[in-house]
């Protein structure tokens, strides 16, 4: 296996010096049929500019255009192409990379590319970019095969080969009714494999999947997931197939959708990007970081309120943040189980309780092993170290344990409640982010912690 590792091909290094070696223009263009198209797209960075011009000669247009949507950064490579050429390299593209590739450019020069492509693929690209990015009809792809369900099988067969020179994506045959409406669809296998005497109508599957166009991706991103097709219909209102959603499309749209949530969950509105300017960068994040400088300033003023047990019990500030620390973690556990169950829309109120009550017995168990142990180490610490007598140093332990065990459990249900709640009241609860999380826990292990030292040493035990 470590050898088979070690003797992997760097096909990069093998592109560009096959570009740069002294074969023809043929041989060159024979050779790089066995390539991937994403490989020659990472190549074009280690190219010079005359050499990139001369690959897209060899290539021609409707290659380039498959490796052009491949590309992170398509502008670099589309502004140094004359408009003429790169409006036919887009022209050639499927209508989503096409999408794609535009919207990585400057405005101004998208427009006049758009103005330079043929009417049908500037119809496509348009109808595309109609759409909000988080909509679904923004993720589909118009490279799709649709025939008429009346036709025989013979017909069909037909319909698929005409539609196949400029549609590629035809595992899945869609199938439209007398009034254009979408009616079905057809797996390739079973129409190859159909005799001529077969009525079509029975191979289609009427039952078959869809999404609305201007459905939101993170409502239909579970029901993408639970089919395991390539291809799923994109309707509008009026049940027209507009385009369809690949299997790639889902799993862009379920890596973009974690991004952002990872994002959120750090506190962010969006996902870093290493292109971004310092002020991006600081929009992004410094809306978030005043929220939880507003509530820090509420644990410091919350602190502050048992300065009198602080003052008569100073040692006890030693393990504050053992309390702290320990109820943010549970907390922001809690958030990102109960995050993750939520993208189920299908989950029921009876569920959603079950949950919060299940959050809780886990934060009580691990709060009450987490309190004994610290009960134990903190007591034998204060005695053997600190030199404390055994009671003394057993009620602080004590104190310390207590806190931790009610922290943990109380932290537990705020990081499950407070996702519910956002999910309520149709805000993202991805918004619960893990920095809100921790403060807002910070806060009740404040309360906590020096609450059970007021009432548990002070008041009961007399300590202080």
């Amino acid at each position: 296996m470590e050898n088979e590792i070690l003797n992997e091909p760097d096909y990069i290094r093998e592109l560009v010096a096959l570009l740069r070696s002294e074969d023809t223009a043929h041989g060159i263009a024979e050779a790089l049929t066995n390539y991937h198209d994403n490989d020659i797209a990472s190549a074009l960075d280690e190219l010079r500019a005359d050499e990139r011009a001369l690959l897209y000669h060899i290539l021609g247009v409707e290659r380039v255009s498959e490796i052009f949507a491949y590309l992170d950064d398509p502008q670099k490579y589309i502004g140094e192409l004359e408009l003429e050429l790169a409006a036919d390299i887009i022209e050639n593209m499927d209508a989503d990379d096409a999408v794609d590739v535009l919207e990585e450019m400057d405005d101004e020069i998208a427009n006049q590319l758009i103005e330079l492509i043929d009417e049908e693929s500037k119809e496509d690209i348009n109808l595309i970019r109609s759409y909000e990015e988080d909509e679904i009809g923004s993720r589909m792809t118009t490279n799709f095969i649709e025939i008429e369900r009346s036709l025989t099988i013979k017909q069909a067969m037909r319909s698929l080969i005409a539609q196949a020179e400029e549609n590629d994506n035809i595992t899945t045959i869609f199938v439209k009714d007398n009034d254009e409406t979408f009616y079905g669809a057809i797996d390739l296998k079973d129409l190859i494999v159909a005799r001529n005497y077969v009525n079509l109508e029975t191979l289609i599957t009427q039952s078959f999947p869809y999404v609305r166009d201007h459905e939101t991706v993170e409502d239909c991103i579970e029901r993408l997931k639970d089919y395991a097709e390539d291809s799923i219909p994109v309707l509008d209102d009026k049940n027209i197939l507009l385009g369809v959603i690949t299997a790639q499309d889902i799993v862009e749209a379920v890596d973009d959708e974690l991004g952002e949530d990872y994002a959120r969950l750090a506190g962010m509105t969006e996902e870093a990007e290493l292109e971004e300017t310092l002020a991006e960068s600081i929009q992004k994040r410094l809306p978030w970081l005043i929220v939880l400088l507003a509530l820090s300033m509420c644990v410091s003023t919350v602190t502050s309120l048992f300065e009198p047990v602080i003052a008569q019990l100073a040692i006890i500030v030693s393990f504050q943040s053992v309390i702290l620390g320990m109820s943010g973690n549970v907390g922001t556990q809690s958030l990102a189980v109960t995050i993750r169950l939520l993208m189920d829309e299908n989950l029921e109120a009876g569920q959603k309780f079950t949950m919060v009550f299940r959050e809780m017995r886990i934060g009580f168990s691990n709060g009450l092993i987490l309190g004994t142990l610290s009960f134990v180490f903190i007591g034998v610490y204060l005695c053997l170290v600190r030199g404390n007598a055994p009671q003394y140093a057993f009620a602080i332990s004590l104190c310390a344990g207590v806190a931790l065990l009610i922290a943990m459990t109380i932290s537990s249900i705020v990081g499950t409640s407070v996702p519910i709640f956002f999910k309520k009241i149709h805000v993202d609860p991805a918004v619960a982010s893990g920095p809100l999380i921790t403060t807002v826990n910070d806060l009740i292990g404040v309360v906590t912690y020096y609450g059970v030292a007021w009432l548990l040493l002070m008041n009961l035990l007399g300590l202080g």
